[in-house]
């Protein structure tokens, strides 16, 4: 006889004498184990664990068939932290706004542009204008307005130095115009002999008392607009 066949015989004797461990033989999901609670596995010579006629692979235990047993899944892996959220950086400083250039202010005063009494440019005013004004107005990128103003000395009646002032400032117009300047800029006043610049005591001698008055018989021209 077999040493599996007295084991055989072994455990039906047990479960014959009316073993009340007959029930618990098999508390081990399938597995005859010894009786009077033990709960040991039997197993055979080569330590294999006697299976009851009932197992299933779903009650492999570790003890006995380790490689049926369910592996325990896993444990998940954390996932790792998300970087620390680096703050953008401060958009840059706006740069400060350039200051707009100033305007550019020409003023000139030229005497000597006209005889005593008349409002025709002279030869040398025409000179003296074209060197005065027109060149300089070169320097301009724009220019926004251009006003001429007309004086008169003292000699003659208000009404009529009123008039000689208006032609004159007319006069020096009609020639910066003829040189090109925008004509639509310019605007012409007549102050006849109201802003005299110097003044003259009567005399006897006309002709003395005239060469006297000349600085106020000028044209004042003023030129404003934006640099170059």
């Amino acid at each position: 006889m077999t040493r599996t066949s007295v084991l055989l015989a072994a455990t039906f004797a047990a479960v014959a004498c009316g073993t009340s461990g007959s029930a618990l033989a098999q508390s081990k999901q399938g597995y005859w184990t010894q009786p009077a609670g033990a709960d040991a596995v039997w197993k055979n010579s080569a330590g294999q664990c006697w299976r009851a006629g009932y197992w299933t692979p779903a009650m492999a235990i570790a003890e006995c068939d380790p490689d049926l047993v369910p592996k325990p899944a896993p444990k998940p892996v954390a996932a790792p932290p998300p970087p620390p959220r680096v703050a953008p950086p401060p958009p840059p400083a706006p740069k400060p706004a350039a200051a707009p250039p100033k305007p550019k202010v020409l003023r000139i005063t030229s005497t000597e542009l006209f005889d005593f009494g008349k409002a025709v440019l002279t030869d040398r005013a025409k000179s003296k204008l074209d060197t005065e004004i027109v060149a300089k107005l070169g320097g301009f990128a724009t220019v926004q307005f251009i006003n001429v103003n007309g004086h008169t000395d003292r000699l003659g009646s208000p009404q009529y130095n009123q008039k000689l002032s208006e032609k004159r400032a007319e006069a020096v117009k009609a020639y910066l115009v003829s040189k090109g300047v925008d004509g639509s800029k310019i605007e012409t006043y007549g102050f006849g002999k109201t802003l005299p610049v110097k003044s003259c005591p009567d005399q006897k001698d006309r002709k003395a008392l005239i060469a006297c008055l000349e600085p106020n018989r000028r044209v004042e021209v003023e030129v404003q607009g934006m640099p170059k």
